[in-house]
């Protein structure tokens, strides 16, 4: 059961919405969702093979040489099936790619994801690519090499359907744009996103789904990232101890008060995460630091928590505190659009036979960016798994084909 932490549509908004959806669904009956539903799964063997192959490119942020690696083969894929491709250049990480696919006159739909991994690189060795039973395993496999691998197997089958009477062509423009940065806070790819977003009718986000029903996300909480830096005076602990100034103790005060903002009924929280400072424990310490997450569910309460962080001072005088840092993404709240996309995409579901839910979760993607612009955006698109960034990451092989039709209808209908 979802608690929402800020209003939903209005009641005319949510009758415009289920209007709407059910004259776009009606080109979709049951019977043409199960024929599609079987297409995919006669092809389950190949989703899985591109699958591992991309996973197993292993591909972690701060290893540009190995993400672009992974780059240029999935730029290779979307170029044989006559996708325009570009390559962003970025400097520090990873090239970013986008691919530009034709259609008939209308805003593009905008397909969204990621191909860096949190996975340092020989991971493999420990973590290998492989089936067991139900499952695919391997580094990145969930979050989100398998969301790319159903965006390609999606475009390639609209490219069947329509093709005889599109040349080729989709029934709708589209645009891919998967990054190198995602998993390090999108930097250098926020730009872009933010940019192509704008231009888009909507966004469809490939990150995995949320839970063994694999849920859509329509709900992500912001993310920020705080700095507290301490400064007090060193003297020797036993000799001159009041001469100096203790920085860790200024510091546990300043965590235990910045602490103290968290507020659940808000959705708001913060987590002090990481603790470092002191030399010797014979020297009074004269530098401390604390880094600092804090997350937020509706974007009217990230000035007023950034406000308070900033305004820390210290309760020992002869101390200095320093704050650095901020909100770097806002929240993805569910809008009147994003709940259309939802309904759309509810309604698609239960033609191909099951029910699908939907979640507000705690973690960021850059679906907050789009979102937070105000385009109708759709997230946790991608496979159904389990243990993202952990060691036994997975997806399950037998929900990929109704998750690549379920994508295939929500770009036509988007």
């Amino acid at each position: 059961m979802i608690t929402w932490l800020y209003e939903r549509a209005t009641a005319s908004e949510g009758q415009s919405i289920v209007n709407s959806v059910s004259s776009k669904a009606s080109a979709h009956s049951s019977a043409e969702a199960q024929r599609r539903l079987s297409y995919f799964s006669e092809r389950r063997d190949e989703i899985v093979s591109t699958i591992r192959e991309l996973v197993e490119i292993e591909s972690p942020s701060d290893n540009k040489t190995a993400v672009d690696r992974v780059a240029e083969s999935v730029a290779e894929k979307f170029s044989q099936l006559g996708g325009e491709v570009r390559l962003h250049l970025a400097k520090d990480f990873g090239n970013h790619l986008q691919v530009n696919f034709a259609g008939k006159s209308a805003k593009p739909v905008l397909l969204l994801g990621h191909y860096d991994t949190v996975y340092p690189l020989g991971t493999l060795a420990t973590m290998p690519c492989r089936i067991m039973d139900d499952k695919l395993t391997g580094p990145g496999v969930l979050d989100m090499k398998s969301g790319i691998a159903l965006m390609l197997h999606a475009l390639a089958a609209l490219q069947a359907w329509h093709g005889k009477e599109r040349d080729g062509a989709l029934p709708r423009p589209v645009t891919v744009l998967l990054v190198s940065d995602e998993e390090v806070g999108s930097d250098s790819s926020r730009a872009i996103t933010e940019s192509l977003a704008k231009k888009a009718a909507a966004v469809l986000v490939l990150e995995p789904s949320y839970g063994r029903q694999g849920a859509v996300k329509t709900a992500r909480k912001g993310v920020g990232e705080y700095q507290i830096k301490v400064t007090g005076k060193a003297s020797h602990a036993g000799l001159d101890f009041e001469k100096g100034v203790n920085a860790i103790l200024e510091l546990a005060r300043q965590i235990e008060k910045v602490s103290s903002f968290t507020d659940l009924k808000k959705g708001l929280t913060i987590n002090v995460g990481i603790v470092s400072g002191g030399s010797r424990t014979n020297v009074v310490p004269a530098e401390a630091s604390a880094q600092v997450d804090v997350r937020i569910a509706r974007l009217k309460d990230a000035s007023g928590i950034d406000k308070k962080i900033r305004s820390l001072r210290p309760f020992n005088r002869k101390c200095k505190v320093e704050i650095t840092g901020g909100i770097n993404r806002p929240p993805m709240e569910r809008t009147a659009g994003v709940a259309a996309l939802y309904a759309q995409a509810s309604a698609l579901a239960r033609d191909l036979g099951w029910k699908l839910g939907e979640a507000a979760v705690g973690g960021g993607s850059d679906g907050n960016f789009t979102a937070g612009l105000g385009i109708p955006t759709l997230d946790g698109l991608g496979a159904v798994g389990d243990g993202a960034h952990a060691t036994h990451e997975h997806i399950l092989i037998s929900e990929l084909p109704r998750r690549a039709a379920l994508i295939a209808g929500l770009i036509e209908l988007a």
